[in-house]
Order: structure tokens, then C-alpha cells, then sequence
């Protein structure tokens, strides 16, 4: 298969695993370390709790500090922003599109960690990109709407809504882990950066089920992390690896209860461990960048599906080295597209 291949689907058949039904227990992850493997971040939960949400999402306004904190650390938690029957009727979509009750096509439901040959069953990580596509009636929803006015104090007017990706690690799968990453590695280059991308935790995350951990300031570093491909060859998985610098990088685990969120920039280092325990760990995503540069992606016919072609993918890479004068990234045209948050 071409490395720019993106026609195959996923393997036919199969259903993830249910909750009750956790999958076989496996050794523990290590913790982060120089290859680029995340774990046990070990370190106090980031930037401590925020107010909670209003039932009014017009009304939640974020503080100085929080916005300081976006800004210095390149993300922040915000508290209890979806309320226990909102988190009810997302779970209930979720659960739908990760059973296949609703259909997705291609690569847009895939594994994160392994190729594109694993079944479905034995998925460790269940990744479903653009769900707001193949099921409308989530367009406008109380999550988009909320993270709509909070990336509006982050990050200014003229933001929109980019995408949404459902990530879901199921009990017991110790190597759901997602390496080290910035997601502007994939993405198309732009003259305006502002993003804020968010993560919704559908369950109790912590470190022992695989909560994401990020790298403080480091969307401020002048360049991007360099990025090789997970197994070498991006026609077999998608994935691309940065590496984290023990004798700087000081990585802080998001600790969420159910209806909590992450907000992070898309320069700002992170990744996460596997899932040790017995729950799951499902996350919800919405990204919110700037209106020019999603419709210079658009014009680019980049819709951050898996399922883009391969001469859109191409277009992408050829405009980042463009900008950045060289790719930062390792792999040429295959570091462009199909996205990864953990």
C-alpha cells in the first residue's frame, strides 16, 4: 500500500468492548521518558480547579488568571462545563458511534495504536473523527455551544468550530497509549495560531485510566517538536511521535471528573498513558481555531478526516514547509493530516 493510500477502510466486523466487559490485563505503561512514551506524569494536578459553570453558558466567564494561565502554559481545566443529563445524552451518541449503531466510514473509525489490519475487538484505542458529520443532530449542542464562548475569551473574535473527534481507551488496555505530540504537526500551517481545542471527559479520568498530561509553555517554544511515525511507515498507522526532554520537560496530568474539560493549544506538547484500570476513558473533542484558517484549510479541501486524499494531504505538508521554511516535522508529506488528540 502507498504511504499516501487513504481508500482502505477499517477491518469489517466487530464491536469495541462494553463497559462490563474489560478487556485482558496487561503490564503497566512507564513512566514518560525520552522515547516519547507517556505515563505517570507525577506531578500536581494543572493549574488547580476553576469556578463552577453557570447553568447559563452566556454567563461563564473565565478569570484573569485562567486566561494568564492559557496563555503562559498553553492550556487550563475548566470545571463541571457540561452538567450530568448533558454528559448523559453525549454519552449515549458516543457509545452509538463506538458501536457502530451509527455508521462511519473509512478510516474515520480507527485504532490509534495499531495498523490499519487489527480487528475491531481488539481496538486499544477507538478514535471517531468528525461525529458532528455523521450524526447531525450533535451540531449545536450545550458542549459546542459553551466551548464556543470560552474559546472566545481564550483566543479572541472570528474563531469557528474546526472539528470533533470522539477518543475512547477501554478498561484494562495498557498500551492505549498516546505518545508525545503537538496537533499542529498535522494540521496545515497559518498565519493566525489561535486554537483552542477541547477535551471532555465523559468518565472519572486520572493517571491510572490514561488522563492526558501536558507540557507547560511549550507552545511557546520557537518550533515545532520534531515528529517520526510511530511504526515508520505512516501507510500502516497514522501516528507521529515527538520526544520529550526529561532534563526540561515537566509534564502535568488533567485530572477530570465527568462533565470537566481541557482546553489546550495546538502547539502545546502532550500526550497520555494507558488505561491500567477498570473504567473507561472516554473523551469528547471539539476544536475551535481561527476562521481564516479554517477556511484556508477548507480551500484546501482539508476536513481533518482520515479519510482526505492523499493529494490534499500533500498540499497540506508543501504549505507548512513553505511557511516554516523547512517541515519541522520528519516524514515529508506524510506528517500532513489525520489527527491525533489524546
Amino acid at each position: 500500500m502507498n504511504a499516501d493510500d487513504q481508500s482502505a477502510s477499517h477491518p469489517p466486523g466487530g464491536h469495541p468492548p462494553e463497559p462490563s466487559e474489560p478487556s485482558d490485563p496487561a503490564d503497566s505503561v512507564d513512566p514518560a521518558d525520552s522515547t516519547g512514551m507517556p505515563g505517570s506524569c507525577g506531578v500536581p494536578e494543572a493549574n488547580g480547579p476553576t469556578h463552577l459553570a453557570p447553568s447559563d453558558p452566556g454567563a461563564l466567564v473565565l478569570s484573569t488568571d485562567e486566561r494568564e494561565a492559557f496563555v503562559r502554559d498553553g492550556w487550563i481545566v475548566i470545571r463541571n462545563l457540561l452538567t450530568p443529563a448533558e454528559c448523559d445524552e453525549l454519552e449515549r451518541v458516543t457509545m452509538a458511534l463506538l458501536r457502530r449503531d451509527i455508521a462511519v466510514p473509512g478510516r474515520d473509525y480507527c485504532d490509534m495504536t495499531s495498523d490499519y489490519g487489527r480487528p475491531i475487538e481488539d481496538f486499544s484505542i477507538l478514535n471517531v473523527m468528525l461525529p458532528r458529520a455523521y450524526h447531525p443532530p450533535l451540531r449545536g449542542n450545550a458542549y459546542e455551544r459553551r466551548a464556543a464562548a470560552v474559546a472566545a475569551q481564550l483566543c479572541g473574535p472570528d474563531m469557528a468550530l474546526d472539528y470533533d473527534q470522539i477518543v475512547a481507551k477501554p478498561p484494562r488496555r495498557s498500551d492505549a497509549v498516546f505518545h508525545w505530540h503537538q496537533d499542529q504537526a498535522y494540521w496545515p500551517a497559518t498565519a493566525d495560531t489561535r486554537t483552542a481545542s477541547f477535551w471532555l471527559a465523559l468518565d472519572e479520568v486520572d493517571e491510572d485510566n490514561g488522563c492526558v498530561c501536558f507540557v507547560d509553555g511549550s507552545h511557546r517554544e520557537p518550533a515545532l517538536r520534531p515528529h517520526l511515525p510511530l511504526h515508520g511507515d505512516r501507510s500502516l498507522n497514522h501516528t507521529l511521535v515527538a520526544t520529550l526532554d526529561p532534563a526540561r520537560d515537566r509534564p502535568r496530568p488533567a485530572r477530570l471528573h465527568r462533565g470537566d474539560v481541557s482546553v489546550h493549544h495546538e502547539r502545546t506538547l502532550h500526550g497520555s498513558g494507558g488505561n491500567t484500570s477498570d473504567r473507561w476513558r472516554r473523551g469528547f473533542v471539539v476544536a475551535f481555531r481561527a476562521a481564516s484558517a479554517v477556511a484556508k484549510e477548507r480551500a484546501l479541501g482539508f476536513t481533518h478526516s482520515h479519510n482526505d486524499a492523499p493529494d490534499v494531504l500533500r498540499r497540506v505538508a508543501a504549505l507548512r514547509d513553505r511557511t516554516a521554511g523547512r517541515d519541522h516535522t520528519a516524514g515529508g508529506d506524510h506528517t500532513a493530516g489525520r489527527d491525533r488528540t489524546a
